[in-house]
């Protein structure tokens, strides 16, 4: 697999990765049980954004000093239109989250808990995802046209198919195989996984959440990472940009939750982006669309669809003011 990354590059990711996640820990086991504030989670918004920023900035400036600017200005544009497709697809994620919440009716205060181990789980399962797409690219490049009509018809559907109503989630095939399968408690049981009982041990409904959003994660990994490869197909690129916007994901949860409603148009506009990439993945051996027009694309698609989200809301809310 041809890279840039090198030991080094490797090394300093993995150390920043490494402490960010520690001092994220340690704050959590400070705390417990604690739900983030809507103060907290801008703050952690902020901090993880702007450290993927200045981990693009001396991703940019190593190339520089070692393989050039020509090479620097393409590679970090890639990381950065890979993380603006990762953050933004990532989006429905938070979305799938909040229903899985809902339903089985977990306390805010608990519900950080799932999702500082639902990221890091996510991190060990994308990064193998990740490398096993690139390996099959490197061999497979016939694979790049599977990726693309994929994304496209996962746009197209997301655009008009209706979401599932998400009171049924409990009749989902598998959440019941898994409730028949676990011993498992009738309720929460604080912040436990896992909680023994007359010395025998049953499984929470927390931890059947848990498992839910790892596999919620999972699903959605299957459109973002295609799309990301659709950019670059490096995968010091991809798995960088792609574990930056994840790292934030716990964060824009908590930043989103009470005004998840307010983004209904919010889908359409990622159906655009996806349809988008995968036209750009299936006509690349007839025209390569410049990164650089990618990061355009995307990102004006999502200024407009947020400027037609906030012109919906407020024709709602005057129409809710004249009721």
């Amino acid at each position: 697999m041809n890279t840039v990354g090198t030991p080094l590059l490797w090394g300093g990711f993995a150390i920043v990765v490494t402490i960010m996640l520690a001092i994220d820990l340690l704050l959590q086991g400070k705390r417990g049980a604690h739900a983030m504030s809507m103060k907290q989670a801008a703050a952690w918004s902020v901090v993880w954004v702007s450290l993927s920023l200045l981990f693009n900035a001396a991703f940019w400036w190593y190339l520089a000093g070692t393989e050039g600017r020509a090479v620097a200005d393409t590679q970090a544009l890639a990381f950065l239109t890979g993380y603006l497709i990762e953050k933004a697809l990532a989006v429905d994620n938070v979305f799938v989250w909040l229903m899985l919440f809902s339903y089985f009716s977990v306390p805010a205060a608990l519900q950080r808990r799932v999702l500082i181990y639902g990221v890091l789980g996510a991190i060990v399962l994308r990064t193998i995802m990740i490398f096993t797409g690139s390996w099959l690219i490197a061999r497979f490049d016939w694979i790049l046209y599977l990726f693309g009509a994929f994304l496209l018809f996962t746009g197209i559907k997301m655009a008009i198919v209706k979401e599932d109503d998400e009171g049924g989630i409990g009749d989902k095939p598998l959440v019941r195989w898994l409730r028949s399968h676990l011993r498992m408690t009738d309720t929460i049981e604080s912040e436990h996984f896992f909680v023994r009982k007359k010395g025998v041990l049953f499984a929470t409904p927390l931890l059947l959440v848990l498992i839910m959003v790892e596999l919620s994660d999972v699903i959605f990994a299957v459109d973002s990472i295609p799309a990301i490869f659709a950019v670059t197909t490096d995968p010091f690129i991809v798995l960088t940009s792609n574990l930056f916007a994840i790292l934030g994901l716990r964060a824009m949860y908590f930043l989103l939750a009470g005004v998840a409603e307010r983004f209904s148009m919010l889908k359409y506009g990622l159906a655009v982006i996806l349809v988008f990439i995968g036209i750009k993945m299936l006509i690349v051996d007839f025209y390569h669309i410049p990164i650089a027009i990618s990061l355009g694309v995307v990102g004006g698609i999502l200024a407009l669809t947020l400027l037609i989200n906030a012109w919906v809301n407020k024709r709602n809310d005057a129409k809710k003011q004249l009721q």
